[in-house]
């Protein structure tokens, strides 16, 4: 089993283009994930990129995908020490780096500045990994 760990705008790209997980993947999140990815949701509604009635369906599918969520102090810990050792102002991204360091083969993102975030700090993987039985 090869674990990925996703962020909330991936997690929309996955629920958007209905992308089926292989299931010798498991994916893993901090607990925040659902949270960010409704608040995206919500401000794509906002903004008319899409009608509400499809946000709260993309919103049903992504209660509905199945993953494991993580928010304990190892991972809180691990966190703050990332985004101290980078200078970040935010705790938020270091959320995912520090699950993928902890519970993770592989950090898989569709936003470059997380991706660049990710950088030398944790392996990261394409979209792709996920629906193929390969895990490389």
């Amino acid at each position: 089993m090869t674990r990925f760990v996703i962020d909330a705008p991936t997690l929309l790209q996955l629920v958007a283009d209905d992308v089926r997980v292989h299931p010798i993947h498991q994916l893993v999140a901090p607990n925040l994930i659902r949270s960010q990815a409704l608040s995206l949701l919500l401000a794509a509604v906002r903004r008319g990129d899409i009608a509400e009635r499809i946000a709260l369906q993309r919103h049903d599918r992504l209660t509905e995908l199945k993953m494991r969520l993580l928010g304990d102090r190892v991972s809180r810990r691990t966190a703050w020490k990332i985004a101290r050792e980078h200078g970040w102002d935010s705790i938020y991204e270091a959320e995912y780096l520090a699950v993928a360091r902890l519970q993770a083969d592989a950090l898989i993102t569709v936003d470059p500045d997380l991706a660049a975030k990710a950088q030398g700090v944790v392996p990261l993987a394409g979209v792709a990994a996920l629906t193929s039985a390969d895990p490389a």
